[in-house]
Formats: C-alpha cells, sequence, structure tokens
C-alpha cells in the first residue's frame, strides 16, 4: 500500500495593534518594508484604528517575524488579544516635550538676536557681546536638537526603506543650514516642520478617542436568566438565544427580541427617533439603547461584534482610514522634488572638482547653498502654519476641526445634510396646540393630564408637565395612578376618574367620536403626536406633541444659502410626516425619513454623486457613519 502526503500551505490572518503609526508616511514606510516579505501574502492597514490585518503563510513566516518587520520601520507591533505594550502615552508626552523645547528654545534664541545680544567673532568683540553670541547659538543648537527628533527618526527609516520623502530633505536642508552657519533659519524650519507633525498626531488621536467614546455606550455586563436563576455575566460571554433581564433605566447591552414585558424605550443613540418606541413582545430592541419604566425580558438575537451598534462603529473606522483620493500637495512635490534636490546637489559637489579641477571646499560650499535654497521652505513652512492659524481660529469660535485636509474641503462644498432630531429640532417633545373639548377650558384640562402624568418619566408626560409650569397651572397630584404600558395611565383626580393617553388607548376603551377621529387624522397627518385626555369617560380634550425646531434652524439654513450652497438636506429616523412638518418649516430643499445609519451613509454617497462634495452635520451615535462618510 502507498501512502501520499500532501503539504498544504497554512494560511492564517492576525491583525496587530501598532504603536507609533500616526501619519500616512508612517503607512507608506510600513508598506514598502512589506513589499517583498516571504510568506506574507496580503495585508491591509487601519490608520485610525492603528491596526494591521494581515494574511500570510504560516509554514513560512510567523507573526513573531512580521512584529519584527514592523519593528524595523520604528514602529512596534503586538497581536491585538494580547496586552499592550507599554510605552505609548510616555512616548507621546515625549514628542510634545521636545517640540515644547524647541519652540521655547527658538523664541528665546531670536528674542535675543533681535535684542542684539548676537555679535560674535566676526566681529572682533569680545566679553559679554561674544558670550551672548554664544548664549545664541546654543538656543539655536537646542531648538534643533529638540525638532529634529521625530522628523530624523522617520528621516532615517524612509532612507533605509529606500526612499526619500519629506522628511529627508528637511533633515539635509536643516542640516546643510547648520553647517553654513545659518543656525536660526535651519531651527526655524525643523521647528515648524515638527510642529505640524505633532499637531497631526494629536488630532488623529483625537480622533482615535472619539471612536473609542462610542464602545462605552454598551455595558460591559448583561444580567441573564437560565435555569440555574438571575446573574450578571460580561456581556462577550452571552450567547446567542439567551435571555436577558432589562430592568427600567438601564441600556440594553445586545440586540435582540422582546419576549416578555411592555416598556417604551429610547432608541434615539442609534435610530436619531425623537420619541421613545413602545416594545412588545416580538418587537426587536438595539444594543446602546436606554430602556424607559418598564421591565423587558430579552432573547439575544447578535453577539456584540454583530451588534447594530458595532456596526456602526465599523462604518465609522472604515470610513475614517480612507485613503484622501489624491495625496497632499506637499506629499506628491516631495516624491519627485526631493531625490531631484540631492542628485543635483551631489552633481554641484562633484563633477566641477573632477572634471574642472575646481576647488571641492568651494563647490561642496555651493552645494549645502544650493540645498538651502532649494529646500521648498515657504511651500513646507506655509503649509502647516497656514493651516494651523486656520484652525486655531475656527477653534476660537467654538469650531473644532480635525485637520486641514477637511479645512481645504470646506471650499468644495455645494450640499449640506443634515440631521433633523437634535442637530435642526431641539431633540425633545413639546406641547405646541391644545383642544378643549365639551365645555372644558384648556387650563382644567392640562392640570388634569399633568396630574395623572406628574410621577412619569416619559418624555411625553415630561412635555405635559413643562407645559403647566410655563402656564403658572397648579397640579394637584392624581390618587390610583396605574401605569399602561405603549398606551398612557390613568388615576382619580378630585373625585374623578382621569385617562391620558394614546389613540389606540381610546379605541379600546371605545372613547373615540367621530369629532375625535377627525383631530387625530389632521394631527397625525402634520406628523404630530396626539394625546387625548377624558374624564368620567367623557374626552375633554387633544393634546399635539411634536419636536419643535431650534430657534434659529431656519436663520443657519438661510445663512449656507447666501454663503452659496446650492442644496439642503434632511436626513431622519423618524417618520415620514414628522420630517415633512419640520421640513417646510425650516425651510430645506429636500428631506429623507424613516432612514437607518446605513441608509443616511447611502444618501451622502448619492448626494456626493449629483452635487460633489457633501458637508453632513449630526449629532447622535445614529449619525456617524454618515458624518465619517462626508467630505465635510
Amino acid at each position: 500500500m502507498t501512502t501520499t502526503c500532501t503539504i498544504c500551505e497554512l494560511h492564517a490572518e492576525s491583525t496587530f495593534r501598532i504603536e507609533g503609526m500616526d501619519c500616512r508616511e508612517e503607512v507608506a514606510i510600513l508598506e514598502r518594508r512589506f513589499k517583498n516579505l516571504v510568506g506574507l501574502e496580503d495585508f491591509s492597514t487601519d490608520l485610525m484604528g492603528q491596526r494591521l490585518h494581515v494574511k500570510y503563510d504560516a509554514a513560512r513566516i510567523s507573526t513573531a517575524a512580521i512584529a519584527d518587520a514592523v519593528a524595523d520601520t520604528g514602529m512596534r507591533a503586538w497581536l491585538d488579544h494580547e496586552e499592550p505594550v507599554v510605552g505609548s502615552d510616555r512616548q507621546m508626552r515625549i514628542r510634545r516635550a521636545l517640540v515644547w523645547t524647541s519652540g521655547v528654545a527658538l523664541a528665546s534664541g531670536m528674542a535675543l538676536q533681535l535684542a542684539g545680544v548676537d555679535r560674535g567673532p566676526a566681529e572682533a568683540v569680545t566679553g559679554p557681546a561674544e558670550a551672548g553670541h554664544y548664549v545664541v547659538l546654543a538656543l539655536f543648537v537646542v531648538a534643533l536638537t529638540a525638532g529634529a527628533g521625530a522628523t530624523a527618526r522617520k528621516a532615517w527609516i524612509a532612507a533605509r526603506a529606500g526612499a526619500l520623502d519629506i522628511n529627508v530633505l528637511m533633515i539635509v536642508a536643516g542640516g546643510g543650514a547648520a553647517l553654513l552657519g545659518e543656525w536660526s533659519e535651519a531651527a526655524t524650519v525643523v521647528f515648524l516642520f515638527s510642529l505640524a507633525q505633532a499637531l497631526e498626531a494629536r488630532t488623529l488621536d483625537r480622533a482615535r478617542n472619539a471612536i473609542r467614546a462610542l464602545i462605552d455606550l454598551t455595558p460591559a455586563d448583561a444580567l441573564v436568566r437560565d435555569a440555574a436563576g438571575e446573574r450578571r455575566i460580561p456581556v462577550d460571554e452571552v450567547s446567542i438565544g439567551s435571555v436577558m433581564v432589562i430592568r427600567p433605566g438601564e441600556k440594553i447591552p445586545l440586540d435582540g427580541e422582546v419576549v416578555a414585558g411592555h416598556s417604551a424605550v429610547n432608541q434615539a443613540p442609534v435610530t436619531g427617533e425623537s420619541l421613545p418606541a413602545e416594545k412588545a413582545p416580538g418587537d426587536g430592541v438595539f444594543a446602546g439603547t436606554i430602556n424607559g419604566r418598564g421591565a423587558l425580558d430579552v432573547r439575544v438575537t447578535r453577539l456584540r461584534r454583530d451588534t447594530t451598534l458595532a456596526r456602526i462603529i465599523h462604518l465609522v473606522e472604515r470610513a475614517q482610514a480612507q485613503r484622501a483620493p489624491a495625496q497632499t500637495l506637499v506629499e506628491r512635490f516631495a516624491r519627485v522634488y526631493t531625490p531631484a534636490v540631492l542628485v543635483l546637489a551631489a552633481a554641484v559637489a562633484t563633477l566641477p572638482p573632477l572634471l574642472l579641477q575646481a576647488d571641492w571646499h568651494a563647490w561642496l560650499y555651493r552645494a549645502l547653498v544650493l540645498l538651502v535654497v532649494a529646500c521648498p521652505c515657504a511651500l513646507v513652512i506655509s503649509t502647516p502654519v497656514s493651516i494651523v492659524a486656520a484652525l486655531a481660529g475656527a477653534a476660537r469660535k467654538g469650531v473644532l476641526i480635525k485637520g486641514g485636509r477637511h479645512l481645504e474641503n470646506t471650499s468644495r462644498v455645494r450640499c449640506v445634510a443634515f440631521d433633523k432630531t437634535g442637530t435642526l429640532t431641539r431633540g425633545t417633545p413639546a406641547v405646541v396646540d391644545v383642544v378643549a373639548l365639551n365645555e372644558t377650558t384648556a387650563a382644567s384640562m392640562m392640570a388634569l393630564a399633568a396630574s395623572v402624568e406628574q410621577r412619569s418619566t416619559h418624555p411625553v408626560a415630561q412635555a405635559i408637565l413643562d407645559w403647566t409650569t410655563a402656564a403658572g397651572i397648579t397640579v394637584t397630584a392624581a390618587e390610583q395612578v396605574t401605569a399602561l404600558p405603549g398606551l398612557g395611565a390613568e388615576g382619580r383626580v378630585a373625585g374623578h376618574d382621569v385617562l391620558v393617553g394614546n389613540h389606540r388607548l381610546f379605541e379600546e376603551r371605545q372613547l373615540c367620536s367621530p369629532l375625535i377621529e377627525g383631530w387625530i387624522a389632521t394631527i397625525d397627518g402634520a406628523g404630530r403626536t396626539a394625546v387625548i385626555v377624558a374624564r368620567d369617560d367623557q374626552p375633554i380634550g387633544i393634546i399635539t406633541i411634536t419636536d419643535r425646531p431650534r430657534d434659529h434652524a431656519k436663520d443657519a439654513v438661510d445663512l449656507l444659502r447666501a454663503q452659496g450652497i446650492s442644496h439642503i438636506v434632511m436626513l431622519t429616523g423618524d417618520s415620514r410626516g414628522t420630517a415633512q412638518a419640520i421640513a417646510a418649516e425650516i425651510g430645506v430643499d429636500e428631506f429623507r425619513a424613516e432612514l437607518l445609519p446605513e441608509d443616511k451613509v447611502a444618501a451622502v454617497e448619492e448626494l456626493r454623486r449629483a452635487y460633489g462634495a457633501v458637508a453632513m452635520v449630526g449629532d447622535g451615535v445614529n449619525d456617524a457613519p454618515a458624518l465619517a462618510s462626508a467630505d465635510v
């Protein structure tokens, strides 16, 4: 008998966390290092999440070898599930300290220079004047050395990888200026460039922190009920089909389906709906949403990594990690210009002495002059300085912009998409109309409704209480109050039975009339919520509740049009009727309703195809994917 042994390649995938990957330059260096790595089949980088995903042949290369290859670039890598390497925060603090040191030393040196202290031996002076010269020189050397740290590291890594990028040119130019005795110019160029790099790393770190904050929206554990009783366990240990117990006021840990209980769930963090959604057995619920006043038993339908909120976070990370359509002007310029300048400088230094027997010292000096003159100082310095000035100016007005690319993108925007709830509107329901029936006054009807709703935490109840408070109406606490989940509430006030609730409740109690039906049809048609009040089984009034536009929402829309924005759109998860009413009041050009987070992303992409660059304005987590996908 013959036995055949087939040796198969061991295809594997791993995800690494990368320390030190703070800009596109590090990504490019990493890509060059991996280009010919034996056994590595494919890889992708996530700059925002500082992650590296690799596909490799485990028989030819190990994860340790991949981590060593990353280390060759000056960065550090460890597997995503392992304990992180200590030192990232310390390195960030060191970088900031070096930039501050460089800036202070540079400013001090220039101040002394302007004060006339910098008079050196060339001017044949001695004593305090000569000492002042060396003090100024020492300050510029400190500024140059401290500022060049990160740039020199990147330049060395790029040179080892066979690339001559803008970091190499900055170091060569700074060194050339120093050799020519132009210490102030050398220190200034290097400091401003290092400051720009530090600002880029800082803004990227803030964006990462914002994404991490999304994860905190879901609880770390869940109360699970099984044959052994109720126990609280980490959400990562909860399996599909398990039953979670959600108490009043708690956040829902995982996506699931209600199997018992009734409650109103605040879904605004995920869907953007302005009013809580009533949940009953058979209804779905999302992780990260907030339970109302009723208890719910929820059967888990998705694990943590697959929840709606997890998909939102993934959409944000993916959109943030996308490359810009074109590299920045400085990067494209330096890719060709840097090698050309270095080759030309080398030619100036060597060819005349070799071919014409010219003086080596003189032509070496001229080559250094060429490096300093040819360094694109105006371009390299003006770009970060102008961007920093614009970002600082915006910050003083309360606007935080993540980076220069996004600042530049605003000039191309011709379409602005707004979220509705909490952005164009206040995000909380309010009473907008009160209709009293059967010879009852509006004040007495609202007083009865407020009495029953006095202890409720439901947003609709709060809207009624806010109205009576503003009107100065005295409210007497009701007795025997009973909450009717998904319907309303009832109680006794001054010997009368008072019922407050929605259309469905009054239909179940057979208290509706043609007059009531007509009012409700009108209110529903306007996209608003109707609350009916009855006393002793006789309807005495209808309260209209809706989310109101912000005071200056219409002014903001008009101002955008005056600034050249041609199309303004409102995107919302609310119903079509509600959206239509708000859109008409504010005056947007178009509205799209009943959208899930992924629908908003699709809407932004569609608007980009139709109008060009799109700006998105929103507030909740449900807007995050669309915000990240937009140009601004």
